[in-house]
């Protein structure tokens, strides 16, 4: 089995660590091996709270090298991240080898309605700046490999699209 690269992006909230943690379940039940690298986890561990464009950037840039190594031993990389520059993501796909970007197309307001932590309130009344989708940009992606529309699919459906899509390019069986 080869490795691949599977990049999860979408607004905060839209439901990428939803979908990736189920995903990998699924994956792990078939005893394929999988990581899930996701942005909040792997931030608190590398202690980096630069939101800035830069801060992003670099941040990324540092995920996109470590998915590569990954997927080089032929791990199903699961990459949850807003990456909200198309960038970053032209990046990542640029230095690995198999790379499957799926954009979770939520629409903003589903997202603030889904807002656990309250991130997008304290965006809205300038509390947190820097926040994609109220003061900083997220630039949709060209031609990701896959949609998923968590506001008119449950997550089974999203995953399922996933695993299908993990199938049809030979990634699994």
């Amino acid at each position: 089995m080869k490795g691949v690269t599977v990049w999860f992006t979408g607004l905060p909230c839209s439901g990428k660590t939803t979908i990736a943690k189920e995903v990998k379940r699924r994956l792990e039940e078939q005893d394929i091996d999988v990581e899930l690298l996701d942005g909040d986890t792997i931030r608190d561990y590398i202690r980096n709270k630069d939101f800035s464009k830069e801060g992003r950037n670099k941040h990324l840039r540092y995920i996109a090298v470590m998915a590569k190594l990954l997927a080089k031993r032929n791990v199903v990389v699961l990459c949850s991240f807003v990456s909200p520059y198309k960038e970053n993501r032209d990046f990542a796909r640029s230095i690995c080898e198999n790379f499957i970007e799926i954009y979770v197309k939520t629409p903003l307001e589903e997202c603030i309605k889904r807002d656990v932590k309250g991130m997008y309130k304290k965006a809205l009344n300038g509390e947190i700046k820097n926040f994609t989708g109220i003061d900083d940009p997220y630039e949709e992606p060209d031609n990701p490999e896959l949609i998923l529309e968590t506001d008119k699919e449950s997550v089974e459906e999203s995953v399922n699209k996933v695993l299908e899509k993990l199938r049809e390019l030979g990634y699994i069986k």
